[in-house]
């Protein structure tokens, strides 16, 4: 056989002559076009030839060498109910290949309250470890070095009393704080956006941030004072650009806090660290990455620091949740890996790699242990870390890298603008711009545009059935109770007033820094709690405004079949009743992670419903005395965070109490199917997990309700 001649092509590789034309072929999210082809003449820019990893602005990595010295770190985001099923746990990941520890607490610690009190009874160990005392800080790290031990703790309202027992738990191992390395998250503004684990209104949050930067730049210079998080806007259903530009805005306002605070840059900047959240679009995460470098050091050079340290974005990367399906699960083990993989190309410090099964519960050791296979799979069977940057140079990479940066600065400009990240929180406008992004995707989703394998196509004619972690709230909360009753039983209550009356006094007189007053308390044996509440005592605890949006949704998906079919349906109900559908949606206990119940909130009210949004961290008897005031027809509940089993069955008993059982409750969310049948028992009109078309739910639950008026 004869080799062609490509010789007579006559390619010239510098220019790329002789590509075909390129074509348009569509818009992704961030309103980028993506062409067919792409050559040098894409890039506005070619300062990225002479650029290399280490050097500023960092487009290439943050450091010189990057994988070829040191890969990334392997992490694992977990809390599994109890400080000992923790400890136990973390452990054995530590055997397996794991190199540092992160940490998930439950949400009744995130939100400030001690596993007794009445609000979090649903909550306790539900999605993390529950930390109460510096007791349960101590077994949490039992026989786990912690001079030795690089520690992320997700942490946000309750960040003082976590930082203070952790302090406090490791000098009673023995290790000061000095000798402390990892990171603790810290990042509240991002808590008024999306996640919604805020506990204090937002100008005492920035106190707070203020006096850790202080007391960790003057006693822990080996540990990250902040993470800033852009993962949980990008959960929310934010585009590239936004997540980039608003977690940036974050980081600059933080700056600002520190430099208020009288800190010079380059003694807390250097110990800032980043977090991004990684899903499937593989090109666009990795040009996320490198344009966030870039953005970064542009923002921290107009301080003029001194340290390059200062001018260098480090970070931190989770796999997507929200792109893990309950159908089909096992093919979200696919999904993590291609995402794992745009986290290395991209350039991150450590990753955190999603269990299969977390569309449907918490994550099983089963699951948790592949999870954490694939990134060894990754580090030691590929070549991935044989060099820096290896998708540097790629005119589509460098052109997708570019945009997002010209995307992204001018969001930024526009939160300065409003006089910075904290003034725009205060307006609404991130919040409602992240909200608008995750109504278009779902739309594209329910409409088909957009295609979730096992989801809207390919589907299998089965579900397929696997194992999954299931906690024992009652058991787990008791537990907790008995041990809080312990240490109060042995603890000085005098010196415990004393300290929480001078945590009181500082937040109230702005005084003194909380932290170092808060290690006191945690050395008497002050609870969670109790340090928490002496700060809400002289701040108060934050409410936020729920607010829909309309005309998103329906904008996106109005020509859908199933959509008019949900819509006219909705109309005709209307008619036959005398008024429009009316729906509550609730969310109960101390889950904050609102996106779902907002896109449902917006797709239904655009579906023809009045739609109703009860207040964040509603009781179960709250909710269901709304949806009698309201008189609603359907109490819609969103569950993500494991409570349903408690939470659920005690709204429709009040509900029962109250003569109003007519009322439909519905639930969606991460809800195991082994526990449909249990909810259904309990009088639970409709289940709709992850991956339910918007409309078909709808039309299901019209249906119903046509029926009662028959």
């Amino acid at each position: 056989m004869k080799l062609p001649d490509f010789k007579k092509h006559k390619l010239d590789f510098n220019t790329g002559r002789e590509n075909p034309p390129k074509k348009v072929l569509n818009n992704t999210s961030e309103g980028i076009k993506i062409k067919s082809h792409y050559n040098i003449s894409e890039i506005k820019s070619l300062n990225f030839k002479n650029l290399v990893a280490g050097t500023y602005p960092f487009l290439r990595g943050p450091y010189a060498s990057m994988y070829l010295k040191s890969p990334w770190t392997i992490r694992q985001y977990a809390g599994f109910s109890t400080a000992e099923k923790s400890n136990e746990f973390y452990k054995n990941n530590l055997k397996q290949g794991q190199k540092g520890l992160s940490i998930a607490f439950d949400l009744a610690t995130h939100r400030g309250y001690d596993s007794d009190h009445p609000r979090v009874r649903g909550d306790v160990g539900m999605a993390g470890v529950a930390i109460d005392t510096v007791e349960d800080m101590k077994i949490l790290f039992s026989d786990i070095p912690l001079d030795k031990m690089s520690v992320s703790m997700t942490m946000n309202g309750a960040v003082i009393p976590i930082m203070a027992f952790y302090i406090v738990a490791a000098e009673e191992q023995g290790v000061s704080p000095d000798q402390l390395s990892g990171t603790i998250q810290n990042d509240i503004l991002k808590e008024f956006m999306v996640r919604n684990t805020y506990i204090y209104p937002p100008s005492t949050s920035m106190r707070i941030i203020s006096d850790i930067f202080s007391f960790t730049s003057r006693n822990m210079p080996k540990f990250n004072s902040i993470s800033i998080s852009g993962y949980h806007m990008h959960e929310a259903g934010a585009s590239a650009d936004i997540e980039l530009a608003f977690t940036l805005a974050d980081g600059l306002e933080y700056i600002r806090a520190g430099l208020g605070a009288g800190l010079k840059i380059d003694e807390f900047v250097p110990r800032f660290s980043f977090f991004w959240g990684i899903g499937l679009n593989f090109f666009m995460e990795i040009a996320k990455m490198r344009a966030a470098r870039v953005l970064w050091a542009k923002i921290v050079e107009q301080f003029n620091p001194t340290s390059p340290s200062s001018l260098n974005l480090r970070v931190h990367c989770q796999t997507s949740g929200y792109s893990l399906t309950e159908h089909d699960p096992f093919n979200n083990i696919a999904r993590t890996t291609i995402e794992a993989m745009a986290a290395v190309l991209g350039g991150t410090q450590s990753l955190h790699t999603n269990a299969m099964d977390e569309a449907l519960a918490l994550p099983s050791e089963f699951s948790a242990k592949i999870a954490r296979d694939t990134q060894l799979i990754l580090k030691d069977k590929t070549d991935i870390i044989k060099s820096a940057d290896p998708f540097g140079g790629s005119y589509f990479i460098e052109s997708l890298t570019e945009q997002l940066i010209e995307k992204a600065w001018e969001h930024i400009k526009e939160i300065e603008s409003y006089g910075g990240m904290t003034r725009a929180i205060e307006l609404g406008i991130p919040k409602m711009k992240i909200e608008a992004s995750a109504a278009r995707k779902q739309a594209k989703i329910d409409s088909g545009k957009r295609i979730i394998v096992g989801v809207n196509a390919f589907l299998m004619d089965k579900d397929t059935d696997i194992d999954t972690l299931e906690v024992d709230n009652t058991e787990v909360r008791n537990s907790q109770i008995q041990r809080i009753v312990a240490v109060k039983e042995k603890r000085n209550e005098s010196a415990v007033r004393d300290c929480l009356e001078e945590l009181y006094t500082s937040v109230s007189n702005n005084t003194g820094n909380l932290l170092e007053i808060a290690i006191k308390a945690a050395r008497n044996r002050a609870t969670l709690g109790e340090i928490s509440f002496a700060i809400e005592r002289a701040a108060g605890r934050f409410i936020q405004k729920s607010r829909t949006i309309s005309g998103i949704y329906s904008n996106e998906i109005k020509m859908d079949e199933i959509f008019l079919k949900a819509k006219d349906l909705s109309d005709r109900f209307a008619k036959k009743a005398g008024r429009r559908p009316r729906i509550m949606i609730a969310k109960l206990g101390q889950d904050g992670h609102d996106r779902g119940a907002k896109v449902i909130a917006t797709a239904f009210a655009d579906l023809g419903f009045d739609v109703d949004i009860g207040p964040m961290f509603q009781t179960p008897q709250e909710a269901a005395i709304q949806a009698a005031e309201s008189d609603v027809h359907v109490l819609g509940i969103s569950s993500l965070a494991a409570g349903h089993k408690t939470l659920v069955p005690e709204v429709l008993d009040t509900l029962k109490s109250i003569g109003r059982d007519d009322i439909l409750v519905i639930v969606g969310g991460v809800i195991p199917k082994k526990d449909y049948g249990f909810l259904m028992g309990c009088g639970v009109a409709g289940i709709f997990g992850p991956g339910t078309v918007i409309s078909n739910a709808a039309i299901e639950i019209l249906n119903i309700l046509m029926e009662a008026f028959e």
